[in-house]
């Protein structure tokens, strides 16, 4: 604004996008969530149902991760709620601190919460990053229910599998017989009835095809209705101080500097010098496919996840014309590059998640960089077989 670089519409743009209104929405959400003690409940009486092997112990976590993406729109809050609750766990399954089995139960919680969240729109800040610099830039709205069949079946039910595979076969260790106890007693009258209103929530977010309503106006309502007095669940002192507003306007600041990148013609410099260097051809559109993905993992080292998709989305229309690629199947295929941390401080959540449960930086980067290989060799095929079966190439 000081050096008139480009007008007011331009760098706040992002204050008027969905993104960053569902980005406060999911934090209003998460702390109804967490002061009913509906998501406590919800994780201890899954967990509870999880021992009997290590196997199956960090299948159900990994399990609970993708599960709760669906109704707690907050990586930060969903490691917040869970580590706690999993590391109770590993210390009744005979997993005590240093332990690897424990390790893992740890970054079962971090990598889980992150990497499967982008298969679902509303569920991690990338994906809010994402969206609202696609409708910034080129005027399209991404929907909830067309966006999770794109992605949920390789980025998040088989890399889930992946993901469970690789943690046992690293950090797998024999536990106890002792299992969690699930909570007793009924549903509060709060816990009932903000589980009625996440039940409509999530039932307009997976309908948002048929009536068009954006996920972000439909998030905003439910975080109206926990705000209200006397009927909601969330006090205005609670909004001010438990709702990290820095991540917001962080959010909406992003969006402005993709306007920015676009309006500026820095997006066309920086295009022009990767299709000087990237193999891209309309005639071979695997390669294309590979190079795109490639583009967004190397981008993922220097801005991280959170801001690749600024950087990537003004791109993409150059991208496009030079791959023979439709444009919206080039924006999506940036989704498999910040999903990926190849190193662990790509990703927040994967760091916060890391500290919170005590886990060495080395033995969370074997993790990454294993999970990178598979991802690539196996699943990176796999996602393209799975864009051509859906006419996306």
């Amino acid at each position: 604004m000081i050096l008139g670089v480009a007008p007011p519409a331009t760098i706040f743009v992002g204050f008027a996008s969905s993104a960053f209104w569902l980005m406060l929405s999911g934090y209003v959400l998460g702390i109804a969530i967490r002061k009913t003690g509906l998501a406590d409940r919800a994780a201890r009486a899954l967990t509870a149902r999880l021992s009997g092997s290590y196997p199956r112990l960090v299948g159900g976590v990994v399990l609970l991760t993708y599960a709760l993406a669906f109704v707690m729109p907050s990586n930060m809050g969903r490691i917040a709620l869970l580590m706690p609750i999993i590391m109770a766990v590993a210390d009744r399954a005979g997993l005590p601190p240093g332990n690897r089995g424990r390790d893992g139960l740890a970054l079962a919680v971090g990598f889980g919460t992150f990497m499967l969240s982008a298969s679902v729109l509303p569920a991690n800040v990338p994906n809010l990053v994402m969206a609202g610099s696609i409708e910034t830039e080129y005027g399209i709205r991404l929907t909830y229910m067309p966006y999770l069949l794109l992605h949920a079946p390789v980025l998040g039910i088989l890399k889930g599998i992946a993901i469970t595979g690789c943690l046992c076969l690293l950090f797998r260790a024999p536990i106890s017989a002792a299992s969690p106890e699930a909570p007793r007693g009924r549903l509060s009258v709060p816990e009932q009835r903000l589980a009625a209103l996440l039940g409509v929530t999530l039932l307009f977010w997976l309908t948002d095809s048929l009536h068009g309503i954006s996920p972000a106006w439909i998030g905003l309502a439910a975080a109206c209705v926990c705000l209200l007095p006397r009927v909601g669940f969330v006090s205005h002192e609670e909004f001010g101080t438990q709702v990290n507003f820095r991540t917001a306007i962080y959010v909406a600041a992003i969006l402005g500097m993709a306007a920015m990148v676009t309006r500026s013609g820095l997006g066309g410099v920086l295009g022009r010098a990767l299709l000087a260097v990237a193999p891209l051809d309309p005639a071979a559109p695997f390669q294309s496919f590979v190079t795109l993905a490639g583009i967004s993992t190397l981008l993922n080292f220097v801005v991280t996840s959170n801001g690749l998709p600024a950087l990537f989305t003004p791109l993409a229309h150059t991208l496009a014309d030079a791959s023979g690629i439709p444009l919206t199947t080039v924006l999506m295929v940036q989704v498999l590059g910040f999903s990926t941390a190849v190193l662990p401080y790509q990703a927040a959540p994967i760091v916060v998640a890391v500290q919170m449960g005590g886990v060495r930086t080395s033995t969370a980067i074997r993790l990454s960089l294993l999970l990178a290989a598979i991802t690539f060799v196996i699943l990176l095929p796999l996602d393209y077989l799975w864009f051509v079966l859906l006419g996306k190439l």
